[in-house]
């Protein structure tokens, strides 16, 4: 059964406890948005820009779409408690999420090597190859 599969909570108020429980644990900024195919926040937290993105059908029913937008919510709270509580970090539970300088996020950047190196079964090399991947 899909978490929140019932949820009467419409997703503009899911999205405004997002910006509540990041307020909450620190966030200085925060933004959403949306396309046909995904939802995005961003928020900054102690110094990080992060974005999260949330997948998107265009065919997905209204209910799917809030019963997403609760697990979104449910991972983003329990991120920040298990966080204040000391048991993990910031940079642990939201470093695929860290918008880097060129747009990308973490998880966007070191993909295509982690694929790569599982496909060839070896590293990727330790430096960059050239400039063009600095």
């Amino acid at each position: 059964m899909p978490y929140a599969e019932d949820t009467r909570v419409p997703v503009a108020r899911t999205r405004a406890e997002i910006e509540a429980v990041l307020t909450k644990y620190g966030a200085d900024q925060f933004v959403s948005g949306w396309t046909e195919e995904e939802a995005a926040i961003g928020f900054r937290i102690a110094g990080r820009q992060i974005t999260i993105k949330l997948p998107i059908d265009p065919k997905m029913s209204e209910q799917k779409k809030r019963s997403r937008w609760r697990a979104l919510f449910l991972i983003i709270k329990s991120k920040l408690v298990a966080i204040d509580s000391g048991i993990t970090t910031l940079e642990r539970e939201f470093l695929a999420d860290v918008r880097m300088y060129d747009g990308r996020t973490v998880y966007e950047w070191a993909k295509p090597s982690i694929d790569k190196m599982y496909l060839e079964g070896k590293m990727p090399p330790l430096l960059p190859s050239g400039p063009k991947d600095i």
